[in-house]
């Protein structure tokens, strides 16, 4: 076995790396993460310093992981503001750590690449890589974030913390159409929905639903002004560019659902979505006006639509939000993984994970009294 950190993902053989991922997940697939790389969205600027695992026999990869070495906790979705300052208060740097991760996306998927049936030799030499990288650059933790079931369960059984929160996924149960899931809802729920779905309506906004192959220049334009404008609106940094979006969009035409909003001859709303073979990922909004229901629609009705027609069995809308449960978007458990080195450190926040845990466990259990299914079962991650 050969072991490289790649400081590019561009190094590595893009088939070989795609030769790796399961249900063809376009967030971990070599395009999607290189495209971040080759525009920027990933770079010291932003905190985010790639530093990729590759194991190779015979110059062949058998294995790998996507992995940044981090100067800040942006864009990571779970939360460590506490874990920092603690580190600060104590004298010490919580910065820089090691972070394997898709940036800016809160979605389960692989975060240990291997074939299936080399899992079980390669994941242990997957880790030994990132211990021995961590003493080298002197980081204080490591970071795996939502891992895929059985890269959370192997990282488990090697002493490594675990931290739990929750989404909301919505499940395909084999629906005909979206009239057939309305009518798995309790009645209440059923009418609120074809209440909101009919006010955009009624308003005279049209939608679109476009991938790869159909969306055009000034479509991307367009939905890149739409993320832009959210990000300013709400006083955060907009990471992603037109550039991204447009390479992407060429390089996986068909594991891209971008949904615009016509109203009035004037696209005023948009939503970007991505589908492996099983899942749709929500990931981007924005719009130009105001409209009652115009969020819901764009961003979980198309997409729920979309599914349906597509076949594939769960939407990852994104991460929290309580008003995606009324809408059929089941409370789902999400994992992450977290190695500590100092051990002064790690102890206590061992207790703080379990206080954690024992916390998500209680605020899934008050989610179910709003469960809007006829009959339902909570999910946990795949």
């Amino acid at each position: 076995m050969e072991i490289k950190i790649h400081r590019q993902i561009a190094e590595i053989a893009p088939g070989e790396w795609n030769a790796l991922v399961r249900d063809n997940n376009p967030l971990v697939r070599h395009e999607f993460l290189q495209a971040m790389e080759q525009h920027g969205c990933v770079s010291e600027q932003f905190g985010w310093i790639p530093c990729h695992i590759a194991v190779y026999q015979e110059g062949v990869l058998q294995a790998a992981m996507p992995l940044y070495e981090k100067h800040n906790s942006y864009g990571e979705f779970v939360f460590d503001n506490a874990w920092a300052d603690a580190y600060h208060r104590a004298g010490l740097d919580y910065f820089p750590k090691l972070v394997s991760a898709v940036p800016y996306t809160p979605a389960t998927g692989q975060r240990m690449l291997a074939r299936p049936e080399q899992s079980a030799a390669l994941f242990p030499v997957l880790l030994q890589s990132v211990m021995q990288l961590g003493e080298q650059v002197g980081i204080s933790s490591f970071h795996c974030l939502f891992p895929s079931a059985d890269g959370y369960e192997f990282l488990s059984s090697q002493g490594l913390l675990t931290r739990h929160d929750v989404q909301f996924h919505w499940p395909n149960r084999g629906y005909e159409n979206f009239e057939q899931f309305l009518a798995s809802l309790v009645a209440k729920k059923r009418k609120n929905i074809r209440q909101e779905r009919k006010r955009v309506q009624d308003a005279g906004v049209t939608f679109r639903r476009l991938n790869g192959h159909t969306a055009s220049e000034q479509d991307w334009q367009q939905f890149t002004h739409f993320y832009n404008k959210t990000f300013q609106e709400k006083w955060g940094m907009a990471t992603f560019n037109a550039g991204f979006f447009r390479q992407v969009a060429e390089q996986l035409p068909d594991q891209v659902l971008l949904v615009l909003a016509d109203l009035d001859g004037d696209c005023v709303a948009g939503s970007l979505m991505y589908q492996s073979d099983t899942t749709l990922y929500g990931r981007h909004w924005g719009a130009d006006v105001r409209l009652d229901g115009l969020h819901f629609e764009t961003c979980y009705y198309q997409g729920i639509e979309h599914c349906i027609a597509q076949g594939l069995s769960c939407f990852e809308p994104g991460a929290q939000g309580e008003h995606k449960l009324s809408r059929g978007f089941l409370p789902t458990l999400t994992r992450s993984s977290h190695w500590i080195w100092d051990e002064g450190f790690r102890e206590p926040i061992a207790r703080y994970t379990e206080h954690e845990q024992a916390a998500i466990a209680n605020y899934i259990q008050q989610l179910q009294a709003s469960i809007p299914y006829r009959s339902y079962s909570c999910s946990e991650p795949g």
